[in-house]
């Protein structure tokens, strides 16, 4: 028996473990030396000498991992657990965890890239880390790579999408940032659009896409330091939480009101390990807009298909374990949420579907399975 059972279920957010070399070992040599100091962005998450030349655990470990069985999730985290930096040994952890497809995230590298102090450094970390990811998730089609690409130069942007094509990589995440000082619906950027739907790559925005988004004065409350995770590998802290979201709901706000869904129906993205519960309201204010400011704003008034649907079509949502799955499913569509376990990363819980699953209990069968299953290919057309 599978941790996932009989259940049909595609995991739409896990991670990879980076080891120090994860983007030297795959870097072009002009700009290898002049690479963001990944072993530095490791430490205080483990020892990096520790894991120094190693392409997985001991057969020894293996073997104790793998005796979890289902109870995988229940195991090891981070670069402990089973798989955490071997594609190899991801291979037989999903052989326990039991899922269909499992789309996988880098761990330390967003901020590394998208903060980058100039554009050779951003692409050809961004250009390094998409070799590893594919090198990482070859040979198990199982396995959903995902390239990162800066959006700011146009140029360099389209070359790397091709690139991610070639590499079988299957999907692309980017900055929530406005690319280069413009807005994301700038028409500079139809070609990177266009290039995502022939290729049927969505993009994705995830932690990491914009910095966190309460700045350390906001955590200057006066009180002793308390000990936190906050930082490191995507791990927001509670102030986070409450404001996480702002940068990703811009920036698809901006893209619908600028007209890019309504320009590219084929386009499809996801916004990953933000949480959710702030989609509906995003959607209601985006109608609104829309009704309201299409007298003034002529480009609204084009409009064919409104925001609410626009999003249903061509956006999907992970939402935190915490949250009520089935309210955001009256609130808005049953076709926007998808499972995500964000294996083996610890805020992804011990037992995510179970979470899940008492969250989508009042949901019909129908509705259940969409979370699961099959709104993961309203993100990911090509795994179908």
């Amino acid at each position: 028996m599978t941790y996932a059972g009989d259940r049909i279920i595609n995991d739409a957010d896990s991670h990879l473990m980076e080891l120090p070399d994860y983007l030297s070992a795959w870097a072009d040599p002009k700009v290898r030396d002049r690479l963001p100091d990944l072993k530095a962005a490791l430490m205080g998450q483990f020892d990096p000498d520790a894991y120094a030349n190693r392409s997985g655990h001991s057969p020894d470990r293996v073997r104790e991992l793998v005796a979890l069985g289902d109870a995988i999730t229940r195991g090891p985290k981070w670069h402990d657990a089973l798989g955490a930096f071997s594609g190899t040994e991801r291979s037989t952890a999903l052989n326990l965890l039991g899922f269909q497809k499992q789309v996988i995230f880098s761990s330390f590298c967003a901020r590394l890239i998208f903060d980058a102090v100039d554009d050779e450094i951003a692409y050809g970390a961004s250009r390094a880390q998409n070799r590893a990811m594919a090198d990482w998730c070859q040979g198990d089609s199982r396995l959903i790579g995902v390239a990162m690409v800066p959006l700011q130069d146009p140029v360099r942007a389209l070359e790397q999408i091709e690139e991610a094509k070639r590499l079988g990589l299957g999907a692309v995440w980017i900055s929530a940032d406005a690319p280069g000082g413009r807005s994301p619906g700038h028409p500079n950027h139809d070609a990177i659009w266009a290039s995502l739907v022939d290729g049927k790559l969505p993009f994705i925005l995830h932690v990491g896409s914009a910095p966190l988004a309460v700045g350390d004065e906001w955590m200057n409350d006066g009180r002793p330091d308390t000990v936190s995770a906050r930082g490191g590998a995507e791990v927001i802290g509670s102030k986070d939480l409450c404001a996480i979201h702002f940068a990703s709901q811009r920036f698809i706000s901006t893209l619908v009101l600028d007209g890019v869904f309504e320009t590219h129906p084929n386009l499809k993205g996801g916004v990953i390990e933000i949480g959710a519960g702030w989609v509906p309201d995003m959607i209601r204010r985006l109608d609104h807009a829309v009704a309201i400011w299409s007298r003034s704003e002529p480009q609204l008034a084009r409009m064919k298909r409104k925001p609410s649907q626009q999003i249903a079509e061509q956006m999907r949502f992970t939402p935190y374990p915490f949250e009520d799955v089935a309210q955001l499913v009256r609130e808005s569509s049953p076709d926007l949420y998808m499972f995500s376990s964000d294996y083996p990363h610890a805020e992804g819980g011990r037992d995510p579907i179970g979470r899940f699953s008492k969250s989508v209990e009042p949901l019909s069968d129908v509705e259940r399975h969409k979370f699961f299953a099959s709104n993961f290919y309203g993100m990911c057309p090509s795994a179908g």
